[in-house]
């Protein structure tokens, strides 16, 4: 899609630094003309740099680049991680800690709130887990006991959050095949300090959990 590929090359040149915040873009125009596409693909692109808050576009102004620290979403990490088409080793290891830190205090929570179902769901996926035959279904039964857990912590905002994480993770998930290459009894301790309603034990299982993956996932990538 033609929209697709001016989308990606604005992205690109915004995150690379080669604008700096404030600076001005080329004009629409003047940038379906460098690109050699139409005028419809080039305020498609333009939208979607907007959506992501990359861009201000002022009636009558040029469009200016915005700093992404300060006017970005959850959605502008994946585009971060991957830019140029590599791996930003920085961002994926601030991305991994704000997971663990996300998942440890969404434990906590889940056990002082999840209801008798999520907490047998809960035990039933880190049994499968245990189980499972390959890292391939371990690494799609770990997703769902994280989306479980987060869910049972009763809290939407971290829903999104964790909403947005998914988009990353099954776009790339061959990038973390590696976070299941830990001692698989480790769900288990978790679900089971939930079922017990142990916010603390919890909290530091899962937050030794998701340490034990964050190394794996280094290991695998050093």
């Amino acid at each position: 899609m033609v929209a697709g590929r001016v989308f990606s090359r604005l992205v690109e040149d915004v995150l690379s630094g080669r604008y700096e915040p404030g600076e001005k873009l080329l004009t629409q125009r003047a940038l379906a003309a460098e690109l050699d596409v139409n005028m419809a693909s080039v305020r498609e692109a333009v939208k979607r740099l907007e959506q992501l808050g990359l861009v201000e576009v002022r009636h009558g102004d040029a469009m200016r680049v915005t700093d992404w620290r300060t006017s970005g979403g959850l959605d502008v990490i994946a585009h971060v991680l991957f830019a140029a088409g590599g791996l930003d080793h920085e961002m994926l290891g601030q991305l991994m800690e704000a997971r663990r830190l996300m998942l440890a205090e969404s434990a906590r929570l889940a056990a002082e709130r999840r209801d008798d179902e999520q907490a047998r769901r809960l035990e039933a996926l880190a049994e499968r887990i245990a189980d499972a035959p390959d890292d391939a279904a371990a690494q799609a039964l770990d997703f769902a006991f994280f989306s479980e857990l987060v869910e049972a912590a009763g809290n939407v905002v971290l829903v999104l959050v964790m909403n947005s994480i998914r988009r990353i993770y099954f776009a790339r998930g061959e990038l973390f095949a590696a976070i299941v290459q830990i001692p698989r009894d480790t769900y288990g301790r978790a679900a089971r300090a939930i079922k017990r309603g142990q916010p603390d034990a919890a909290a530091r299982a899962v937050s030794e959990l998701a340490a034990l993956q964050e190394e794996a996932l280094a290991r695998s990538l050093a």
